[in-house]
C-alpha cells in the first residue's frame, strides 16, 4: 500500500465498527457509513490532516465531504489485490448519471484512466515502452511528489556570438527545457501563472504511424489522457486578459480532441482548417483517401474574448457609384426620420471612377440585416414597401451612416432580384476597415518548402514559419509571452524571436541539441534562409537552454554504457541506493536464471532500465540539500535563482 492508503487505514481503525475481530476491513459497512454521512466518520477523516484535505472541498468557508471519492477510493482492490480504473474501458459520451447517450447538456468525455495523469517519459525515438499512469484519487503522495517543480541543471546561455555557461536565469529570458514536459509544465507553472499571451502545441497527432519522435501509437485513451494532463499544467500560465490555447491536430483525433477541450479549457472559440497538401498530390496505393486538411483548434482562456478582426487599409477602389437626383423625390417619414422617396425614373444611379466622393453598394442579405444599423433600417421599414413601390425606388433617409454625407440611399431589390441595398460613403471614423478571418487558410506553398527551413532535418514535423507567423499576429503583440511544450523543430521559438515575442518552449526527446537548439541559435547568428524577412529581424535576443535534473540519469548512463558482465553490479548498486521501482521485489529478481541469459544484450539492459523507479526520473527542487542526489553548489544557485530564493 502506499503512505495515503496506510494513512487511511490508520485513520479508520479508529472506529471499531469497520474491522472485523480479526482486523479485515468491512468495506460495505465502511460504505454505506460514508453514503449516509456518518457524524463520526465524518469527524474521523477531518481530524487527520492528510484525510481530510483529500475527501473535503471547503465551499465558502465550509468543509464539504466529497462522498464520491471516499467511495471511490474504499472500493479500489488497492485495499485487496492489484488497482483499476473506475471508468469504463471505452471511449464515448456519459451523461450525470454514467450512461453513453448525448441527450442531456451535461456530458463529459470518459475514456480509459480518465482520472489517472499520463506521464510519459520516452526520450529515444525508437523507444516503445509502456507509458506511466498514476491515478488522482488513489495515489495522492505519489501525484505529489510527480508534479513537484525540479531542480534544473546544464544551463546554457546562448547569443549571436556564441553560448556560455550560465548560473542566473532572469524572468525576462527566453528558456529552452530539456525535460519530460508534463513535469516541465508541472514546474514552470507557478513562476509564469497568468503571464502567457498564447499557447500553441503542435501534438504528437495519434495516426499510428510513428512519424513523430513521440510514441504516436498511443490508444485513443492513452493520447487523450496525454493530452488533458499536459492541458491542465498550461492553463493556468495562460493570462485572462486574451489568452489564447491552439493545439493543430489531424482528423485522426480532431473530433475526440475539441471535445476534450470543450470539457477541459472551454470557451471555444473557433477552428482554423489548414489546407497542408495539394489536394492532387500523387499518394502512395495504401491510402484510402488524399488528407489534405489539418485543424488548428482555438481556445480562450476567458468567456468574454472576442476573435480580433483582420485590418484592411481602406481604398477608394470600390467607391465608383454616384446618384444624380432628377426630381426633389416625395417626402417620407418613418418614425420620425424624415427623408425623400425617388421612383426609377426620378434619379440616376450611375457608374466612375473612383474617388472618396463616391458611394459603393452594399447588398441588404445574411448578418448584414441584424449587425449593421443600415441593414436593420432596410428591414424593418423599407422591406415591407418591396411590394408597394416600383424596383429600385430609391428612399434618401436622413442621419443614418458615418461617411461624409448626413443621409444614406437604399433602394428596393432591381427586377428579378430579391435583395435590396444601401448607398455607402466612405467612412470617415477611420481610415483602417476591420474584416473576419476566414476558418480555411490555405498554406499549401509553405508546406511544400518546409524542409528547407530552418537549415536543420526533422522528418514529417516541422510546420512552417508563416503559418506561426500568422498565428502570433492574431493572438499577440511585441513583448508577450509564448508557450510551446512540443519544441520539435523549433519552429515557435524562430518566429517568436523574428516577431519580438518571449517563448518558452520543452522538449524531451534526445534531438533537443542537434535540431532545436540549432536551429534556434541559427537564427540569432543569421544563418536561418532570411525567412519572414518583413519582421527584419537583426540577430537581438538570447536565449537559456536548460535541463530537469534527472535523478536515476547516473544509472541510465551505467546501463548503456556496460557491457553484459557489469550488469549483475548495476544492479546491486540500484538497489543499495533506492533508485529501484517500489513495485519490483529484489527477491524476485534472478539476473542468473535461465530466462535471462536467454535474452540479448539490448534486452537486457532494456530489462534493468524498467526496473528504475521512473518516479524518480528527476530531482525534486525541495531535495537538492540530500546528499543522495549530489546535486552540485553550481546547480543548486541555478535553481535558486529560477525559482527566486535567495
Amino acid at each position: 500500500m502506499t503512505k495515503f492508503y496506510d494513512e487511511v487505514i490508520k485513520v479508520l481503525k479508529q472506529d471499531e465498527r469497520f474491522f472485523s475481530k480479526d482486523g479485515v476491513l468491512l468495506k460495505n459497512a465502511l460504505y454505506e457509513a460514508a453514503m449516509q454521512m456518518d457524524g463520526s466518520l465524518l469527524k474521523l477523516l477531518m481530524a487527520n490532516e492528510v484525510t481530510r484535505n483529500h475527501f473535503f472541498v471547503m465551499v465558502d468557508g465550509i468543509a464539504v465531504f466529497d462522498k464520491v471519492a471516499f467511495g471511490w477510493v474504499i472500493s479500489n482492490r488497492e485495499f485487496f489485490p492489484d488497482s483499476y480504473t473506475r471508468f469504463k474501458n471505452r471511449i464515448g459520451l456519459t451523461n450525470s448519471n454514467g450512461e453513453l447517450i448525448s441527450a442531456s447538456n451535461d456530458v463529459e468525455l470518459v475514456f480509459p484512466y480518465k482520472e489517472c495523469v499520463l506521464e510519459g517519459g520516452q526520450t529515444k525515438e525508437d523507444q516503445k515502452r509502456a507509458e506511466i499512469f498514476y491515478n488522482t484519487s488513489l495515489a495522492p503522495d505519489e501525484i505529489d511528489r510527480l508534479f513537484c517543480p525540479k531542480a534544473i541543471c546544464s544551463a546554457k546561455r546562448y547569443t549571436a556570438s556564441g553560448f556560455i555557461k550560465e548560473t542566473k536565469i532572469t524572468e525576462d529570458d527566453n528558456l529552452v527545457i530539456k525535460g519530460n514536459n508534463l513535469l516541465a509544465l508541472s514546474s514552470i507553472g507557478k513562476k509564469y501563472a497568468g503571464k502567457v499571451r498564447m499557447v500553441y502545441w503542435d501534438v504528437p497527432y495519434n495516426t499510428g504511424s510513428d512519424s513523430f519522435g513521440y510514441n504516436d501509437r498511443f490508444s485513443r485513451s492513452s493520447w487523450l489522457l496525454f493530452i488533458k494532463n499536459r492541458v491542465e499544467k498550461a492553463l493556468p500560465m495562460l493570462t485572462s486578459h486574451g489568452g489564447v490555447f491552439l493545439i493543430q491536430c489531424s482528423f485522426h483525433q480532431y473530433s475526440y480532441l475539441k471535445v476534450l477541450l470543450d470539457e477541459v479549457i472551454g470557451n471555444y472559440v473557433m477552428t482554423f482548417n489548414v489546407l497542408v497538401r495539394h489536394p492532387e498530390r500523387t499518394l502512395t496505393g495504401d491510402k484510402e483517401f488524399n488528407d489534405v486538411i489539418e485543424y488548428v483548434l482555438v481556445y480562450a482562456k476567458s468567456p468574454g474574448f472576442k476573435m480580433p478582426k483582420r485590418e484592411e487599409e481602406k481604398t477608394v477602389d470600390d467607391y465608383q457609384w454616384t446618384v444624380n437626383e432628377l426630381t426633389k423625390g416625395t417626402p417620407v417619414t418613418f418614425d420620425g426620420r424624415k427623408g425623400r422617396i425617388f421612383l426609377p425614373s426620378e434619379y440616376e444611379l450611375k457608374k466612375a471612377d473612383p474617388s472618396d466622393k463616391n458611394f459603393k453598394i452594399v447588398t441588404v442579405r445574411g448578418s448584414i440585416k441584424e449587425k449593421n444599423s443600415s441593414g436593420r433600417f432596410y428591414v424593418k421599414y423599407l422591406q415591407p414597401l418591396e411590394n408597394s413601390y416600383p424596383a429600385k425606388t430609391l428612399f434618401k433617409m436622413d442621419g443614418i451612416g458615418d461617411d461624409m454625407y448626413d443621409y444614406r440611399y437604399f433602394y428596393l431589390p432591381p427586377e428579378g432580384n430579391k435583395n435590396g441595398a444601401y448607398l455607402q460613403g466612405m467612412p470617415t471614423s477611420s481610415n483602417v476597415t476591420y474584416k473576419p478571418y476566414p476558418n480555411f487558410l490555405d498554406f499549401v506553398q509553405s508546406y511544400n518548402i518546409v524542409n528547407e527551413e530552418g537549415n536543420v532535418e526533422f522528418r514529417n514535423g516541422k510546420k512552417p514559419e508563416d503559418l506561426l507567423a500568422f498565428l502570433m499576429s492574431i493572438f499577440t503583440v511585441e513583448g508577450d509571452w509564448v508557450l510551446d511544450a512540443f519544441g520539435g523543430s523549433g519552429t515557435t521559438a524562430a518566429v517568436a524571436l523574428k516577431m519580438n515575442r518571449h517563448f518558452i518552449i520543452c522538449e524531451q526527446m534526445d534531438y533537443i541539441e542537434t535540431v532545436t537548439v540549432k536551429r534556434i541559435h541559427g537564427v540569432l547568428q543569421g544563418e536561418e534562409n532570411n525567412l519572414l524577412p518583413e519582421y527584419e529581424y537583426d540577430g537581438r535576443g538570447s536565449f537559456v537552454y536548460f535541463e530537469l535534473a534527472r535523478s536515476n540519469q547516473v544509472f541510465v548512463d551505467r546501463i548503456m554504457e556496460s557491457s553484459e558482465s557489469e550488469l549483475p553490479s548495476i544492479l546491486d548498486d540500484m538497489i543499495a541506493t533506492g533508485f529501484i521501482s517500489c513495485k519490483v521485489n529484489p527477491a524476485d529478481i534472478d539476473l542468473s536464471s535461465e530466462d535471462f541469459g536467454a535474452l540479448t544484450s539490448d534486452e537486457k539492459k532494456r530489462f534493468l532500465m524498467e526496473l528504475l523507479d521512473l518516479n524518480q526520473l528527476y530531482i525534486n527542487y525541495c531535495d537538492i540539500e540530500d546528499e543522495d542526489y549530489s546535486v552540485s553548489e553550481e546547480d543548486k544557485t541555478l535553481s535558486r535563482s529560477f525559482y527566486e530564493e535567495d
